[in-house]
């Protein structure tokens, strides 16, 4: 039997070759693989569809679809056969009626995309009502109904800024938080919603949505700037409660430059249509504040990526792992978030002075091919790489990279820099080698900055795998009985909505771990050392 990956449920996208014939057809995928697909009676097809469709069939059988250069995902199971292996597909997707006939380039596609998406925003938070942001929420389901906002507060907290207390002495909050940057990007979809169907729903949400940040998120200083709280929560009583350091993980208790960027995101957006001076008075503090605090005006330039939200210092003790960095997000995201809106409704020659000195700064610093084919997205003070912080590491961001390109072209339209194409090009010709899923189409997330595909590799004594179809190495059934397994523990664990007590079940009591702070599982004292727990009386 040859050696193969299956039995296993997988995906793979590309072009057909071979046409369809005894019941099988070849399709090359983006890698260059050319791959056997099967079908049996059971394959059945469709075509992609839009938001707000329903199913849609293809306009033939899908025998007659599988034609020399059609692009087709297929769904199946992978099969071993005669020293080789090849896919049963189950399903059949296309994305064009017939060869380059893509269904997304109709002239209404995306009108229609951001319509429905428009839609599904106002219907989720703000129902059949009044668009009022006082009642928006960060977390929705799927459905677009709101998750539970029930709150319990340990100790209450009067309208001041939050962080600055004891954790023990904080709010635990359901879903009554407002986050400034994720209301300001739903205004930024509710403009863009505006400027590409015209609708007046769309506009009125995105101004109120505006209004709404305006005069609870955003704080003028004396000294002529703007900063915005991380979020404000919603207390029982209607008052609300500031919360300015980020709650975010590795970003906890500071203030990150990208969530100062994306609170103007919105706003910009808005802006572009409206003109409202007011609005263009709380950007320009806000590019004040970023110029004043967040900017290294010493010789090394470029922007630090935290301030310390009681002193506003970029090199405070208090910033920790944060203290006196720099990366993609402090310096990068200010072109894609606002800046280039932002003068596309001014035209004015700061603006673009400003797009271009974020461009040069990431075309002078972020390279590193001689190390990798991803960029260097984090850096001391110095410019020197930042490869241990946090959750990143060496790591890289595919869509950082991407971005990069994208936004070094856009700014190459307005300051035209023969080194902006160089390195968008050299992207170009990297990304689609090393970031792109080679079977199944589309882009990886986060990568490994060493990884080499298909191959091993030892850095600072650390081996490093690079393989190609990672899924491929789990076995199909073990993966289904995994799955079934996890699922009957947390049906077993969860009843009508609630975690049941650890005594309740052998189960239950023989996996917990820890509880009020205590190590109660009895192997995993043993192990760390600890004396027997004593048992309740």
């Amino acid at each position: 039997m040859a050696k193969t990956r299956a039995p296993y449920s997988d995906l793979v996208a590309g072009y057909v070759t071979s046409a369809f014939a005894n019941d099988q057809f070849k399709v090359k995928t983006p890698g260059g693989d050319e791959l056997t697909i099967k079908t049996n009676s059971a394959t059945y097809a469709e075509q992609s569809r839009n938001l707000g469709d329903g199913w849609t069939n293809p306009p033939k059988g899908y025998q007659d679809m599988l034609t020399e250069g059609q692009y087709v995902f297929a769904f199946g199971l992978w099969y071993p056969q005669n020293g080789a292996e090849f896919l049963e597909a189950k399903h059949l997707m296309f994305p064009a009626t017939s060869k380059d006939d893509y269904v997304f380039e109709a002239a209404d596609w995306w009108v229609n995309q951001v319509r429905e998406i428009g839609d599904f925003y106002l219907n989720g938070q703000f129902g059949d009502g009044d668009i009022d942001f006082r009642k928006y929420r960060t977390k929705l389901f799927l459905d677009g109904s709101r998750v539970d906002e029930s709150i319990e507060v340990k100790q209450p907290m009067s309208r001041t800024v939050y962080g600055f207390a004891p954790t023990h002495l904080m709010a635990e909050s359901g879903n009554t938080r407002q986050e400034t940057d994720t209301i300001s990007r739903t205004v930024y979809g509710f403009a863009s919603a505006y400027l590409l169907t015209g609708e007046d729903r769309f506009l009125e949400a995105a101004e109120k949505g505006t209004k709404y940040l305006q005069d609870v998120m955003c704080k003028r200083d004396r000294e002529g700037i703007v900063y915005w709280l991380h979020a404000a929560e919603m207390q029982d009583d209607g008052s609300v409660k500031d919360i300015l350091p980020s709650q975010f993980g590795d970003d906890y208790g500071a203030m990150p430059t990208y969530e100062q960027i994306y609170a103007i995101a919105g706003p910009t957006q808005t802006y572009r249509i409206s003109g409202d001076p007011a609005i263009l008075s709380d950007i320009e503090k806000t590019i004040k504040l970023f110029d004043n605090y967040y900017k290294d005006n010493g010789p090394q330039g470029g922007y630090y990526s935290h301030l310390d939200p009681a002193t506003f210092s970029p090199t405070a003790e208090s910033l920790g792992q944060n203290r006196a960095k720099k990366n993609w997000n402090s310096v990068g995201d200010h072109a894609p978030a606002y800046l280039i809106n932002l003068w596309c409704a001014t035209n004015e020659d700061k603006y673009a002075d400003f797009l271009a000195y974020t461009a040069d700064t990431i075309a002078d610093h972020f390279p590193d091919y001689e190390n990798s084919p991803f960029v260097n997205e984090r850096f001391f003070e110095d410019w020197s790489h930042d490869q241990g912080w946090g959750w990143q590491q060496n790591r890289a961001v595919v869509g950082h990279n991407l971005k990069i390109a994208w936004n070094l072209l856009r700014i190459n339209s307005i300051r035209p820099s023969d080194k902006y194409v160089k390195f968008a090009e050299k992207i170009a010709a990297e990304m689609p080698k090393v970031g792109m899923d080679v079977q199944r189409g589309g882009w990886y997330d986060v990568m490994e900055r060493l990884t080499k595909p298909g191959e091993k590799t030892v850095q600072y004594g650390v081996t490093i795998i690079g393989p190609i179809n990672l899924a491929g190495g789990a076995p199909y059934h073990s993966s289904q009985v995994y799955a079934r397994n996890l699922t009957a523990f947390l049906q077993n664990l969860v009843k009508e909505g609630k975690v049941r007590p650890a005594e309740s079940d052998d189960i239950i009591r023989d996996t917990l771990l820890t509880q009020g702070g205590e190590v109660t599982n009895g192997r995993v004292r043993e192990m760390l050392g600890l004396p027997a727990a004593v048992a309740a009386q």
